[in-house]
């Protein structure tokens, strides 16, 4: 029988991988290279959905999401909204992708990056912002090209955490 503390402290590495992600998304960066940042909290997301879909799902998303929102100073709910709606969807998927080989599941995260990025810039077009450049969309390209690398060291985190 499983002791009530250690089902809780497996979260804790899981926490803390979604706290890095947030981190890495507020940390400034000039004008040009804002748009070649990945969207680090998806990234996280749709590995712990793919990888752990008994645990993260549509609600983790979706506070995540509120918790993203309030740090960057986003609409409230649209990165909730967004979240939820790959969640969904990757877990909808995860027992094909979990077993394809690396650069195969990037072309299934670059698929729900572009996602998300149009659900956030439908969000952003419904309230008067919308982005005016192609730029917006290299966030997925770039989230995609670093898959492999990243589903590596988060595999190694589950790993050495001994999460299932």
């Amino acid at each position: 029988m499983m002791h009530p503390q250690s089902g809780r402290s497996k979260l804790k590495p899981i926490i803390a991988t979604f706290v890095i992600a947030l981190i890495l998304s507020i940390i400034p960066l000039s004008e040009d290279l804002r748009f070649f940042r990945p969207d680090w909290v998806a990234l996280c997301l749709i590995y712990w959905c793919i990888f752990l879909p008994n645990r993260i799902g549509v609600f983790s998303g979706w506070a995540v999401g509120l918790v993203t929102d309030e740090i960057t100073g986003s609409l409230l709910g649209q990165h909730a909204l967004a979240f939820s709606v790959i969640a969904f969807i990757s877990i909808q998927l995860q027992h094909r992708t979990r077993h394809y080989p690396a650069w195969q599941q990037a072309l299934n995260v670059l698929t729900l990056l572009i996602l998300h990025r149009l659900l956030m810039h439908w969000i952003l077009g419904i309230t008067g912002f919308p982005p005016n450049t192609l730029l917006y969309m290299l966030p997925a390209i770039i989230g995609a090209l670093i898959w492999p690398l990243f589903a590596n060291v988060m595999t190694n985190v589950r790993q050495r955490y001994s999460i299932r």
